[in-house]
């Protein structure tokens, strides 16, 4: 149950459920990103024992806030930390809680408003300058070269994938905080800076944790990247796409088989990305003051590469024959044969014109 909010007239029907993940009583703590309506949440979660029948043992309470954008709630994940411990100590005492509400608030847009018109957000001056343009979220230092270690090459299984926009559910038993941050990596890979591409197709959405709660939203969703410690969701197929359980990458759609073949361009752009990360960490131990990130790599990385794609295909459809070669597809690092589904999958999502003549080796 939601014991106490601010402001108390937002609706917060389901929260309860997105904010303790499935299966939470069995670790002591942790940390969930999620999805309500137009507003992303971030709640930190504990569980401490205590000698009383009524509670069975133990206490479990979550304490998390919402924003209309996610890149700004990681500041806040010490200070939840902090009071959801001290929840679990004093429970009722909420003035930490309402003095930061008060400091921070924004006006969250309560309904359906006229026309089509945004959300109206108004945020303090002090939170302003910190809502990034771009796609960023801070996480513990190494998610990035976590994520890639996690997966290994199956990193090219999904950034194909989330290319194409499919629906992308990545189970797994809590704690959930760092598969939250799978999701957003696999959101990173998707990523296009070029004017023009993606107004035709929905745009990568991270929807974080999700519960059997979610399932009539997520019914309508064409698009999106979430995670879930609930292993009924393998079975409801009509939800997603692509099946991710722990390390295991897999689809039930037939069209979809040949793109978790690990083929030789996903090799070199795999020892690519490597050689891009050594290179870094052995420059941040020479020039102590040179120091960019490896997520900024990680988002360049496969920014540059979509772009190559992207710019490739653009060209190729203004031009006059509009014909796509062996030579186009090694150009823009795919393999001619390898990637042809992909590249078939990629020219209908984003509704691009050109004829692809490449040979199928399996016809005579």
């Amino acid at each position: 149950m939601v014991e106490w909010c601010l402001p108390q007239d937002i609706d917060l029907e389901g929260v309860e459920f997105k904010s303790m993940a499935s299966g939470s009583h069995k670790i002591q703590s942790d940390f969930i990103y999620f999805r309500k309506g137009p507003f992303f949440g971030l709640a930190c979660f504990a569980n401490m024992p205590v000698e009383s029948e009524l509670e069975r043992g133990a206490r479990m309470k979550s304490v998390g806030i919402l924003s209309p954008s996610y890149t700004l709630l990681y500041r806040y994940m010490h200070f939840l930390e902090n009071q959801v411990r001290h929840q679990l100590e004093m429970p009722g005492h909420y003035s930490h809680l309402a003095a930061f509400y008060e400091d921070k608030k924004g006006v969250l847009y309560a309904g359906p408003g006229r026309g089509s018109s945004l959300p109206p957000v108004y945020w303090l001056p002090s939170i302003h300058r910190y809502m990034y343009p771009e796609m960023k979220i801070t996480h513990p230092a190494g998610c990035m070269s976590q994520f890639i270690k996690f997966f290994g090459e199956q990193i090219l299984i999904l950034w194909k994938f989330a290319l194409l926009r499919k629906r992308i559910l990545i189970f797994s038993p809590p704690p959930v905080g760092v598969v939250c941050y799978r999701v957003y990596c696999c959101c990173c890979l998707a990523n296009v800076s070029l004017p023009g591409i993606g107004g035709t197709i929905p745009e990568s959405k991270p929807f974080f944790y999700v519960n059997v709660a979610d399932i009539e939203s997520l019914e309508v969703e064409v698009s999106y990247v979430a995670c879930t410690t609930e292993k009924i969701f393998e079975e409801k197929r009509e939800l997603y796409d692509v099946y991710v359980d722990n390390q295991n990458v897999k689809t039930h759609h037939d069209h979809l088989q040949p793109l978790l073949k690990i083929n030789s361009a996903d090799r070199e752009k795999y020892r690519r990305l490597n050689e891009q990360r050594q290179m870094l960490l052995y420059s941040q131990e020479v020039e102590e003051d040179y120091n960019p990130c490896e997520e900024d790599l990680f988002v360049l990385f496969f920014l540059e590469q979509n772009n190559r794609i992207f710019q490739t295909l653009l060209e190729v459809s203004a031009s006059q024959d509009k014909t796509l070669t062996a030579e186009h597809a090694r150009g823009m690092g795919l393999d001619p044969q390898g990637d042809r589904s992909f590249l078939l999958d990629l020219l209908e999502a984003y509704g691009i014109d050109v004829m692809l003549v490449i040979d199928n080796p399996c016809c005579p």
